[in-house]
């Protein structure tokens, strides 16, 4: 089973997560932040993966280093429950759609993390969230990962949507790229 449980502490986070990349897309996360838990619960619900998340973090500074962290966390997880990455499809792409918004992610599970990330949000602020923490989260969990993953903003004009879309299109792009389609490495070079 590709599973993994990993815990990190720092002086500014107490994170701990739990994936299954083989799940049924049950999310429990409690970060901090509840429209952060909205976000990862709709990423993990598209991707059909199981994931629990919590994190007790410095949010009396702001949510910066939680975000991170957990981006952080998650990608050590991830990259944990992906092993040599033999039988993967490597390769994942979702467009999501949302009312006005259409988002897009592209991934690659490559050992070569990368991170592009052209989604301008129209405000600071959904609710308590900074809206410029969704780049962090991403960038820590694709450096952690060691994946490659671009995120685009089609179009849209709503941040909740906006948001929303993003992690759902990267939910949906990782659940294409981890799936199973054969026993081989999907590289010319017979590693990833």
């Amino acid at each position: 089973m590709r599973t993994a449980s990993v815990t990190r502490k720092t002086r500014e986070t107490d994170i701990s997560v739990s994936l299954n990349l083989d799940g049924s897309g049950q999310v429990v996360c409690h970060s901090g932040n509840g429209f952060f838990d909205h976000m990862i619960h709709s990423m993990g619900r598209h991707a059909g993966y199981d994931l629990e998340i919590r994190c007790d973090g410095d949010t009396f500074v702001d949510f910066h280093h939680s975000a991170e962290d957990i981006g952080i966390v998650l990608g050590q997880a991830f990259c944990q429950c992906i092993g040599d990455k033999t039988g993967i499809h490597r390769f994942g792409l979702a467009y999501t759609p949302m009312d006005e918004t259409l988002a897009m992610a592209a991934t690659d599970i490559s050992g070569r993390p990368f991170l592009v990330f052209n989604a301008e949000m129209p405000a600071e602020r959904v609710g308590t969230f900074e809206t410029e923490l969704v780049e962090e989260f991403m960038r820590g969990f694709a450096m952690n990962a060691l994946i490659t993953l671009h995120i685009n903003l089609i179009y849209g004009k709503n941040t909740h949507h906006i948001i929303e879309a993003v992690f759902k299109s990267v939910g949906r792009a990782l659940a294409d790229s981890t799936r199973i389609t054969g026993d081989a490495i999907l590289s010319t070079k017979g590693v990833l």
